[in-house]
């Protein structure tokens, strides 16, 4: 139960609400005893005794219980939804900024719908933890315990009978669950499985249909979904067996209190005796209602907390996940930041003992452009990986302006940094939404010139409402070549001193990499860089060229040099990778 317990821990938060709303949970079911007096009143006393003038102000009163009671429960019911989504809030608030504080690592570990799931449907059956767990917990506790002491008032002998039946309900209440977490916890997984192919699908229609393979998936999808299926039947058969069960204990019960109680108003010895243990007795039915009732609610409430508690241990863990080293500790970078940077013996491995860098070093003075070049797993896209701080290397330094990296707050490094991916990302959004990630307060008079620096301004003019066009999700909407200009756009923006290219051009033809090419020769233009090349056209003004091969730097030079020694570089020049 420590998972919702830990739920409940949310609820501190707001005190006041909580105690509204406890406050009317005690008032109301404090009123729930009224009714049972006035019926033991009227048929105990006024109908032995035809007294006309106590039935109407007794209804009187039952009608005002009543209206009370459904007034407080009103206005439970109001602060515990206000109540319940100021907790869902904070816990959805909660559990996605700790996905963005997350190390890269962890989601190489972890499919998107998974996430994607923990967020929207584990956080919702946590939500219905919360609404049953207080608007019907709390109140059918109160509840017992309010008529469980009226009953021992009214009579205590029929009182003790009524709690015949508890040692079962309790026992069964502890055995399912006992049984029924390791159930719901295998929903809970294979609905994210579920949801992770889903997602997989979406993202990869394309792909799906030009392989013709929607058949092929749908039988995969309906595989998935089955196993969904089975988890929830298994989760059914276990429920048709406790829930009809403990109704079995509650009717066993009621039928020995009308038993015992027709034997005891039967034994009175006069009729004035009689008549006071028929009211008692009508009073008890009346209450014992009250009673099982809420009883009922509690074995129901049982099943919904077991599937609040599969999902809230999905969810806090990754609320318990261990966050991205440095993120609000280390020093920021004095300004003005020159772009020195160096690599000693940077070793670092993805993990499973394969090392990806072994001992690289590498040097870029102050706005030297640097070209990473080698065959695909050489090590290129880790060093950049590196230098962000997207992984932390294992072993030797990287510095800039002779400052540790790991020494610095990840977020002053990153400020540093621009970053042009070689699938650019748009996310779906505008033009302009677009551009405001570098830079929140541009003025658009400075995205344009952000973008004629980047040869964007022309086909941003003519989309259908210029910066407030739509891209679509991951900029569908838009070219390659388009969205990678967008991409150098919003790094132009930024004006950031460092520069982390992956070959920009890597994708698109010889017309649109000429209008990149030249937006990227303004962007590197006093400026440290270090461009991932495929290429020759991009390295071939580089300061310097590092060529890796399996995690080493096996030459270093410029173009001319590089060519003269006649190795790797120059084998890559003469292949398509460097064409």
């Amino acid at each position: 139960m420590k998972t919702v317990f830990r739920v409940f821990s949310y609820l501190k938060r707001y005190p006041l609400l909580a105690t509204a709303q406890l406050t009317c949970a005690v008032l109301m079911t404090l009123l729930v005893v009224v009714f049972p007096s006035v019926a033991q009143t009227i048929t105990g006393e006024v109908i032995p005794q035809r007294d006309f003038d106590r039935l109407i102000p007794l209804a009187l009163l039952a009608v005002g219980t009543f209206f009370a009671t459904n007034l407080f429960n009103s206005l439970r019911i109001i602060l515990n939804n206000t109540f319940e989504q100021k907790v869902i809030f904070d816990i959805r608030s909660d559990l996605y900024r700790k996905i963005q504080r997350l190390p890269m690592r962890w989601f190489d570990n972890r499919r998107t719908g998974d996430v994607m799931t923990r967020v929207t449907e584990d956080v919702t059956s946590m939500e219905r933890v919360l609404i049953d767990g207080i608007e019907q917990g709390i109140v059918a506790l109160l509840q017992v315990l309010v008529v469980g002491g009226y009953l021992f008032y009214l009579d205590s002998k029929m009182a003790l009978i009524t709690m015949i039946p508890m040692p079962f309900l309790i026992g069964g209440a502890l055995a399912y669950t006992k049984t029924s977490p390791k159930r719901h916890r295998a929903l809970r997984a294979e609905t994210s499985e579920m949801n992770s192919l889903l997602h997989d699908n979406i993202d990869g229609i394309q792909q799906i249909k030009a392989f013709t393979r929607e058949e092929a998936e749908h039988v995969r999808f309906n595989t998935s979904s089955d196993r969904v299926r089975e988890a929830t039947l298994r989760i059914m058969r276990l429920w048709a067996v406790y829930n009809p069960s403990m109704e079995f204990c509650r009717n066993f019960g009621y039928s020995l209190v009308i038993a015992f109680g027709a034997w005891s108003v039967m034994k009175a010895p006069d009729q004035a005796a009689l008549e006071a243990q028929t009211g008692i007795f009508v009073a008890f039915l009346v209450a014992l209602n009250l009673f099982y009732e809420p009883i009922s609610r509690l074995n129901g409430l049982n099943q919904i907390i077991q599937a609040g508690r599969a999902a809230g241990e999905r969810v806090f863990e990754v609320i318990d996940a261990e966050e991205e080293p440095g993120l609000d500790e280390g020093a920021d970078l004095p300004s003005p930041v020159r772009g020195h940077v160096v690599l000693r013996e940077v070793e670092f491995s993805y993990g499973e003992n394969i090392a990806t860098l072994k001992g690289v070093s590498m040097e870029a003075q102050p706005g030297e452009m640097i070209a990473l070049v080698g065959h695909t797993g050489a090590g290129k896209s880790t060093v950049i990986n590196l230098l962000t701080r997207f992984y932390e290397s294992d072993a030797g330094s990287i510095s800039i302006d002779g400052i540790p990296i790991d020494t610095l707050k990840k977020s002053a490094l990153r400020d540093a940094m621009g970053y042009v991916t070689q699938e650019s990302f748009l996310f779906n959004g505008s033009v302009r939404e677009n551009l405001l990630l570098a830079k929140a307060d541009a003025s658009d008079e400075q995205m344009w010139e952000s973008l004629r620096a980047a040869n964007a301004s022309a086909f941003v003019e003519a989309l259908p409402q210029q910066l407030e066009t739509n891209v679509g999700e991951r900029g569908v909407k838009l070219s390659v070549g388009e969205k990678q200009r967008i991409s150098i756009a919003r790094v132009i923006l930024k004006n950031p001193p460092i520069l982390l290219l992956d070959e920009a051009t890597a994708s698109v033809d010889t017309e649109t990499e000429k209008l990149i090419q030249g937006a990227l020769e303004r962007l590197m233009a006093n400026r440290t860089s270090f461009v991932i090349a495929h290429r020759l056209s991009t390295v071939r003004n580089a300061d310097r060229i590092y060529v890796l091969d399996h995690g080493k730097v096996v030459e270093e030079g410029d173009h001319d040099a590089l060519q003269a020694h006649d190795g790797t570089y120059a084998m890559l020049c003469r292949q398509s990778l460097m064409a």
